[in-house]
């Protein structure tokens, strides 16, 4: 697991040893859950909270925490993948309302449990700065926080932040304003999963791990190692999805990438800022996200990398040179300071992705079968309010979890190829060439527009 992100290269010794055996022989259990990521493992913690007597079994391909739970940004945030008019249009206003309040609590609900478990995960509560650096990128926060008052947000939930105040916060150049939120806190995500993953086999969960599942269906879970019966199976899988029978076209496999510099000296935070360890970005339509670790890097990240035909995902895709070079051009022209530090670290992997930009959980109590994902790479938070979720409706209670909109969303599937190929590399190509275009624009490119249209947004 060495050099599989700067996460997993700074764990402690303790937290790097294997967790469970590979699957010995079929067995059976109360609840199979596939996939030994926050979703799986969240979902494995609370049901054996409320029923401390369910036989619950995880099966995992490589070790816990390997996927986008080891690899991530470590912005334990609010974000929700589609807005609160959408949920609204599909449910009502308040239950979108509900859904994002949800999201907000379960930053606390993150919190509460890693001071009850005496987990170190490298905890600080320190929000999020989004930079404006253009004057569309402006008036688009601008227009963001106007949008949030309609929906009850306070200024103590997400305000506008001027040029100075911003650069006072965040030394970044051509800052023309921003927002700040308070709901995110930056962790240590490897630190996290691999403690959450030890406590449930503390609780008596039997980790599988080295157990590649092959296929799942009502009541049975097939792995290369071999068969665990349930009668009810839970779908953790996120970007992994499309390795199931069956699932290629359920969630897309989308890559983000990430770059981390050595420990950076007091001169050089000095005029970076983010003393309170905010997770920062700026308004570009090309995701970037970053933050101030515990020890004193810098770790920040990007989409950019191309949708792979037929949702292909090998070790190789987790590094591409060209896309790191643009991510450490994007950082030294936010913080022209850095130039000439040393990057240490630069890894990637994949987040899941449904057609219509939902993250969605549920439980179908015909078949059994219950699932969970598609954060678009906003997972660090929703894992647990999944988790939380359907420990709820796998032990049948009905709580303000159970009815909020995003429980049984069912999304549509994605195109067969190569229209998924194509459709996803011309939205990636629009969204990076509609930032160009909008550096030197006065109003925003129409291109852009036209994917958040086609995904719902």
């Amino acid at each position: 697991m060495t050099n599989l992100s700067l996460w997993w290269d700074t764990l402690p010794a303790d937290l790097t040893e294997p967790l469970g055996m590979p699957l010995a022989a079929d067995t059976t259990a109360d609840v199979a859950i596939v996939g030994a990521g926050f979703t799986g493992l969240w979902t494995a913690y609370y049901l054996t909270g409320l029923d401390p007597t369910l036989r619950v079994i995880v099966v995992e391909a490589e070790q816990a925490g390997f996927g986008a739970s080891g690899r991530n940004g470590g912005w334990a945030s609010a974000l929700f993948p589609v807005s609160r008019t959408t949920l609204a249009r599909a449910s009502s206003r308040d239950a979108a309302v509900r859904q994002y309040r949800a999201m907000i609590d379960s930053i606390a609900e993150l919190d509460r449990v890693r001071q009850a478990e005496a987990w170190d995960i490298d905890w600080a509560h320190g929000g999020t700065l989004i930079a404006a650096r253009t004057p569309l990128q402006l008036q688009s926060l601008t227009t963001q926080v106007r949008e949030a008052r309609r929906w009850g947000v306070t200024e103590a939930d997400l305000h506008l932040l001027s040029a100075q105040q911003m650069t006072e916060r965040m030394g970044a150049t051509d800052v023309l304003g921003g927002t700040f939120t308070p709901h995110c806190a930056s962790i240590h995500p490897a630190r996290m999963v691999r403690s959450l993953a030890r406590t449930v086999v503390q609780r008596g969960v039997q980790l599988c791990e080295q157990t590649q599942a092959t296929s799942i269906e009502p009541g049975i879970v097939r792995t290369e190692r071999g068969t665990v019966r349930a009668p009810i199976v839970v779908r953790a899988t996120e970007g992994y999805t499309r390795t199931l029978t069956g699932l290629t076209r359920c969630l897309a496999p989308v890559y983000s990438l990430m770059i981390a510099t050595a420990p950076l000296p007091k001169d050089v935070w000095d005029r970076i800022g983010l003393v309170n360890r905010e997770t920062f970005a700026d308004e570009r339509h090309l995701i970037i996200y970053g933050q101030r670790t515990r020890d004193g890097r810098l770790a920040f990240g990007g989409r950019g990398a191309p949708y792979h035909f037929g949702s292909r995902i090998t070790p190789e895709q987790d590094r591409n040179e060209a896309i790191h070079a643009q991510l450490w051009h994007t950082l030294v022209d936010l913080f022209p300071v850095l130039a000439g530090s040393e990057v240490t670290h630069a890894w990637g992997g994949p987040l899941g992705v449904a057609r219509d930009w939902w993250a969605s959980c549920g439980l179908d109590t015909r078949t059994g079968m219950a699932w969970a994902g598609g954060y678009v790479g906003d997972g660090v938070t929703t894992s647990n309010l999944a988790g939380r979720t359907l420990a709820d409706l796998i032990t049948g209670r009905t709580s303000d979890l159970t009815t909020l909109p995003w429980v049984g969303h069912r999304s549509r599937l994605w195109e067969p190829e190569p229209l998924r190929w194509a459709g996803a590399n011309l939205a990636l190509r629009a969204m990076s060439t509609a930032d160009a275009a909008e550096a030197h624009r006065d109003r925003p490119a129409r291109r852009a527009r036209m994917v958040n249209r086609l995904i719902g947004g």
